[in-house]
């Protein structure tokens, strides 16, 4: 193997990410093209030469300095077609995609559909990747949400209100269970559980009528709308309630340690294989091991083990 190609998805962690993927295939006299903008690029033949000193400084920063984009086009046959030529023109002899759900599709479909040597490498705040314990940026983004909790919770109890605050979770509660958790929180909404209003304001009611004076209901945006909830707690409580939205801040922002390490250990090991000639892989770190899991059930739906967090989240407050 002489030449491969790295693409990605944006979260904290990604940079630490590709410099692993690129010092590891330096290691062993492999050339590297980032590819800009994901798929997008792939298409469009944007590509540049990736080596040791490129990433260096790197480790730290957020986001992903081979940038990203959601490629609609890629979802085609003729954009897919067009990828491959791509690959073919620059003699790449696989490739490396960091990213999620979608983007590790892409992966398997270009592993399968095109026999592309292919491995994937799970970066995603959501952790929902099947098979895999942990994602690179979901613990960033569970301490950057933590960080703004904790200073909503300074104004809910200043001003003795209900505040719901809406986190990222399209598909998967994860995010919202590790904050409500860590944030001592007394509610929360995630899409794997049906959502009860009726229950959560008749608590809301008999903690205010024992003097409890304020309140703090996480949200994972794929269960409800914040603002709904709010709406609703409003009208049957007669309480104060505020809404605020973290949006797009848990994405970004400096890796914690945890993300730097599993990137670490990650980026390395999709290299490693994909020298040894696997392909259609997952690679994943789970009880202190390296694993492999096949791309096709890296992207099956995830389930998660909700009750035991959520029903410690009931007793704690």
């Amino acid at each position: 193997m002489k030449k491969i190609g790295v693409l990605t998805r944006d979260c904290a962690g990604i940079n630490a990410a590709i410099r692993a993927v690129v010092r590891t295939a330096a290691f062993h006299n492999i050339e590297v093209l980032g590819i800009i903008k994901g798929y997008d690029g792939l298409i469009d033949r944007d590509l540049i030469e990736l080596d040791r000193h490129s990433v260096s400084g790197i480790l730290n920063r957020g986001g992903t300095i081979l940038k990203t984009a959601r490629a609609k086009r890629f979802l085609t046959a003729e954009g897919q077609t067009q990828a491959v030529k791509t690959i073919a023109e620059n003699d790449l002899d696989g490739l490396i995609v960091i990213g999620g759900n979608g983007s590790l599709t892409g992966a398997h479909i270009l592993a399968t559909e095109y026999q592309v040597p292919m491995i994937g490498v799970p970066a995603t705040i959501d952790n929902d990747i099947n098979g895999v314990k942990m994602s690179i940026g979901a613990d960033s983004a569970v301490n950057v949400a933590i960080e703004a909790l904790d200073k909503i919770r300074d104004t809910a109890t200043s001003l003795e209100r209900v505040f719901v605050v809406e986190v990222m979770g399209r598909d998967c509660g994860y995010i919202a269970l590790q904050v409500a958790l860590a944030g001592g929180c007394e509610e929360v909404l995630i899409p794997e559980k049906e959502t009860d209003m009726e229950s959560i304001c008749a608590d809301i009611v008999e903690g205010s009528s024992q003097g409890k004076i304020s309140w703090i209901v996480i949200v994972a945006e794929g269960s409800t709308k914040g603002s709904e909830v709010a709406d609703t707690i409003v009208k049957e409580t007669g309480l104060e309630t505020r809404l605020s939205v973290l949006g797009y801040i848990q994405r970004g922002g400096v890796p914690t340690a945890f993300d730097r390490l599993l990137a670490a250990r990650l980026g390395s090991f999709a290299v490693e294989i994909l020298k040894d000639g696997q392909t259609d892989m997952c690679v994943g770190y789970t009880d202190k091991k390296l694993i492999t899991i096949p791309l096709e059930q890296a992207i099956q739906p995830k389930k998660i083990d909700y009750e035991r967090d959520y029903r410690l989240i009931k007793i704690l407050t």
